[in-house]
């Protein structure tokens, strides 16, 4: 397959641009606890954060806490909504127990505060895939009509993060279960209170990284780039937004 870049026409990995195509779709449909609508009005606070005046004077002072205001928003969503988005776009290295407890146990809910973080995550990735190539951001796709299931994992609970995990022993019959497709390391449990979004968050990563039993083969180069490369990059991206495990 390929892709346009600059006017020209470059080869491009059949899955990642079939996974790029379906992350965009499930971006405008139905989630868990957002509609279609809400969560193409999440994935556009994300882009709007670049630009919010109290975003930018909260990264720059000691404590974001410190600094009060109201976010240059899109008028959209809630303000808990915004602060979610924005935050986690800006200053994502400096967030606390305290906040997301907030947020969580606020009028967002855990689940939909868990699935905010997983469509920043995802929009974010398609974005730096898009400036990486030096294209202009995709315009985000028309929301899809549709009521949010408001399913909550009957095992999920708090005892591995700040907010409620599943375990994969404790999936019940009927819970989607995203462990058996991508793994069950705690990576793949931090989004599973909406198993859905770790299935859309790893469909698209292990594209744009590897697959789980993957990384681990050094036996095998499977891109363009070798193991090594890759985690050169990874870590170099890592160590620049301050990720932390």
């Amino acid at each position: 397959m390929q892709i346009e870049v600059s006017g020209q026409f470059l080869p491009i990995r059949p899955g990642l641009a079939s996974a790029i195509e379906s992350a965009w779709a499930r971006l405008a449909g139905a989630g868990t606890w957002w509609s279609g609508a809400e969560r193409i009005a999440i994935a556009a606070e994300a882009r709007n954060a670049r630009g919010c005046k109290l975003c930018r004077e909260r990264k720059q002072a000691l404590s974001p806490y410190a600094v009060k205001g109201t976010h240059d928003s899109l008028g959209i969503l809630s303000d808990d909504a915004v602060e979610a988005a924005h935050r986690l776009v800006t200053d994502a290295s400096r967030i606390s127990e305290a906040w997301v407890r907030g947020m969580a146990d606020g009028p967002l809910g855990e689940g939909g505060y868990v699935e905010i973080v997983s469509v920043v995550s995802i929009v974010i990735a398609l974005d730096t895939f898009d400036h990486a190539l030096g294209r202009t951001p995709r315009a985000l796709p028309a929301a899809v009509d549709g009521a949010p299931s408001r399913w909550r994992p009957a095992g999920a609970r708090r005892n591995l993060a700040w907010v409620a995990t599943l375990a994969p022993e404790d999936v019940a019959p009927g819970d989607p279960n995203p462990f058996p497709l991508h793994g069950d390391k705690n990576i793949h449990r931090a989004l599973s209170l909406v198993p859905q979004a770790v299935i859309d968050f790893f469909d698209l990563d292990v594209e744009l990284y590897l697959r789980d039993h993957e990384i681990r083969d050094f036996t095998t180069e499977y891109r363009a780039i070798s193991h090594a490369q890759i985690e050169l990059i990874a870590g170099r991206a890592s160590a620049i937004n301050r990720c932390f495990y």
